[in-house]
């Protein structure tokens, strides 16, 4: 395919359909060293003359580069350029095993990385012009917590469409995680007790016990929390709020039907009890029944974030009150925990809301969750697997013989990540185990990765060990 010299004389052949370019030239630098053609201490050419090579943009380069030296296979001298480390060598080719060359964490749930070039260079394009266009007085200043009007109005727009709300019912925060803390710390005090799903986000369980908040798991099916159980924890528990994922729940997938969420706000407003509503994955799912919040609008706090549906870097989310007047208090406590939203966050945020980048990369991460979906169901026993198409995640219950400690443990050793149930459980765990869709570089990635999952769900525990 290339050769490498230290005439500076190195290239490949870009293939534009197998993913983000700057990795398609990282994978054949890392082929090239591999089979012998590039040889350690060999200079590769400069990145702006590469460019011109392969008719690409310079910054595509630069982050092929990056990515060779993340993975290793060079370093960049100052004044010099960037060499193949002459330290890296090369093992002989082995039979396939089912050990992986590189470890495939499954265990955090991130959007896909959508594998379309035009959206790549689009978003590069609009961040250049975005640091092209700053304001030198944005870098200067301190934004006032909960967001300005025109970012309090973004928040509103990106809603629309889900929830109707105005902007004066908005505010902007540190991410939901940030979003949750300032709720929690107006709503309850050290000691209050919370009603969740029996199985719940792993970063409520945590932010309820550094509040010393006693958490009262709400029984579930396999549509979400179930109201009759609500009630008779309302009845006996006394919560001061409810905190539930209604939409493409976590870990489980599952989302609540319309009749359900018409009961459980109907039961909330009887008693009195709050909802926190986090919809961190609504976008994503845009035939879900209505949010909570649109049911009951004096009823739920509405939690919407950008880091599930357009980037895990936008630490933005979008806090919904149910009346104008607890604006100042939940601001004040924003102000108290968090101070503000990073201003250059806040910024490219609004600025992608208004321009449309959010909704066309919020479309390319359905698409890819879709197509991952679809080579989990092809790949694992869908028997055993609770999904669904607009999920990146999905929730795999373990076959009688195995136990999730066991399966868990068995895979880290292949270099397989995945996350067992205890880390979501508020009551006893079931014996099942989350894996993440999107945290594999590609979907071939994936597709190895599943079908070592698949391969050990068919062995028995016992045939699997390597204890001796």
């Amino acid at each position: 395919m290339s050769r490498s010299t230290d005439d500076l004389a190195w290239t490949t052949a870009v293939d534009r359909a197998a993913g983000p370019v700057y990795r398609s030239i990282a994978d054949a630098l890392e082929r090239d060293i591999q089979a012998g053609r590039v040889t350690g201490g060999a200079r590769l050419p400069p990145q702006r003359q590469l460019a011109e090579r392969l008719g690409v943009d310079f910054t595509t380069v630069t982050r092929a580069y990056a990515e060779a030296a993340r993975r290793g296979l060079v370093e960049g001298r100052v004044g010099q350029g960037t060499f193949v480390r002459a330290s890296r060598t090369t093992l002989p080719s082995e039979p396939e095993t089912r050990q992986p060359t590189r470890s495939t964490d499954l265990r955090m749930n991130a959007p896909p990385l959508p594998e379309e070039q035009d959206l790549e260079g689009d978003l590069q394009r609009d961040i250049s012009a975005f640091a092209t266009e700053l304001e030198l007085s944005l870098l200067l200043r301190y934004e006032q917590a909960g967001g300005s009007q025109a970012d309090r109005q973004a928040g509103a727009t990106w809603l629309a469409g889900r929830l109707t709300v105005a902007p004066e019912r908005v505010l902007v925060c540190a991410g939901a995680q940030g979003a949750l803390l300032a709720l929690l710390s107006v709503l309850c005090e050290p000691g209050d007790t919370l009603c969740c799903e029996a199985l719940t986000y792993p970063g409520f369980r945590s932010l309820a016990a550094h509040l010393r908040l006693r958490l009262a798991p709400v029984a579930m099916d396999g549509a979400g929390l179930l109201p009759d159980a609500f009630e008779g924890a309302c009845r006996t528990q006394r919560p001061k709020a409810l905190y539930c994922t209604p939409t493409l729940h976590n870990p489980t997938t599952a989302t609540m039907p319309l009749e359900r969420r018409k009961a459980l706000v109907a039961i909330a407003r009887q008693y009195r009890v709050p909802i926190i509503e986090d919809d961190a994955y609504g976008a994503l799912a845009p035939d879900a029944p209505p949010p909570l919040a649109a049911l009951a609008p004096d009823a739920v706090f509405h939690v919407s974030g950008l880091a599930k549906s357009v980037s895990p870097a936008l630490r933005v989310a979008y806090l919904v009150v149910p009346e104008p007047r607890q604006f100042p208090r939940l601001a004040a406590a924003i102000r108290a925990t968090t101070g503000m939203v990073s201003p250059l966050t806040m910024a490219l945020a609004t600025r992608w809301i208004g321009n449309g980048t959010a909704t066309k990369v919020v479309a390319a991460i359905r698409r890819e969750t879709a197509a991952r979906h679809a080579i989990a169901m092809a790949t694992l026993p869908v028997a055993q697997v609770a999904a669904d198409p607009a999920a990146f995640h999905l929730w795999l219950c373990m076959p009688e013989d195995w136990t999730r400690g066991e399966f868990t443990a068995r895979l880290r050793l292949d270099g397989i990540g995945t996350v067992g149930s205890d880390a979501f459980a508020v009551s006893a765990p079931p014996e099942a185990v989350r894996i993440g869709l999107g945290a594999a570089r590609n979907r071939q990635g994936l597709r190895v990765a599943l079908q070592q999952v698949a391969d050990l769900l068919a062995e028995a525990p016992a045939l699997s060990s390597l204890i001796v």
